[in-house]
């Protein structure tokens, strides 16, 4: 499960609102009886759920579409019931199904390339490097190479790189970086691009964010990780 899954976390504590943050991935959520499938954020949400406990899978970017067989920009921003996106197998936790899922998965235009050349890709364009760049590795062309990251993230190279840059400042906003060393590290222009897109992202100022005012998990539902 290693190299489809980043994390499985849970939460039991007390119903509250949470600040989602986008992070690039996808995760399976069982909540109320149901399981619902959490697609690729490019802003910030709020989520909120009741007192029962609430378990997931957070896969790594690119890998749920391609066990669902569904384009991740069919998923973009939205919560959903995964019986209303796939048929559902029996499984009795969400490791099981995620395994069901993977051993029943089929080619589809979510799963363009291997989970070698998936990771390949995720790497490179979190890394910095162009479009055309990472097309000629993959021996596509920029536009094919766009189509796909679309159906295979949710969005396309340029979206992607935002996101995963997003992700990494926010570690290190959190652990208490300063701003602009945070900017220099990541690959902002400055301290004050920074500020736009943690504004534009996340919904909060630069300050806020670091203080961990709203305090958000990068899981949705507002869960903590245990993995």
């Amino acid at each position: 499960m290693r190299p489809l899954v980043e994390c499985g976390w849970l939460s039991d504590g007390p119903g509250r609102p949470v600040h989602v943050l986008p992070d690039g991935c996808m995760d399976l959520i069982r909540m109320d009886g149901r399981v619902v499938v959490a697609g690729p954020d490019t802003v910030a949400s709020r989520s909120v759920h009741g007192e029962a406990p609430v378990a997931g899978l957070r896969f790594r970017p690119g890998v749920l579409p391609r066990l669902l067989g569904v384009p991740a920009s069919a998923l973009r921003n939205v919560r959903v019931p995964l019986a209303d996106v796939v048929r559902v197998p029996e499984a009795p936790t969400l490791t099981a199904l995620a395994l069901t899922l993977a051993a029943d998965a089929e080619p589809a235009q979510s799963a363009p390339w291997t989970l070698g050349a998936l990771r390949h890709v995720t790497g490179r364009v979190a890394g910095g490097a162009s479009v055309a760049e990472v097309a000629a590795e993959l021996g596509r062309s920029p536009r094919t190479l766009q189509r796909q990251c679309t159906a295979v993230y949710g969005y396309g190279p340029a979206t992607l790189r935002r996101v995963l840059r997003f992700r990494r400042a926010v570690r290190m906003l959190r652990d208490g970086v300063p701003y602009s060393e945070v900017a220099a590290r990541t690959g902002y222009a400055d301290q004050p691009h920074l500020h736009r897109e943690v504004r534009a992202l996340a919904g909060m100022s630069l300050s806020q964010l670091a203080s961990g005012a709203y305090r958000s998990t990068e899981v949705p539902s507002g869960s903590a990780t245990v993995a």
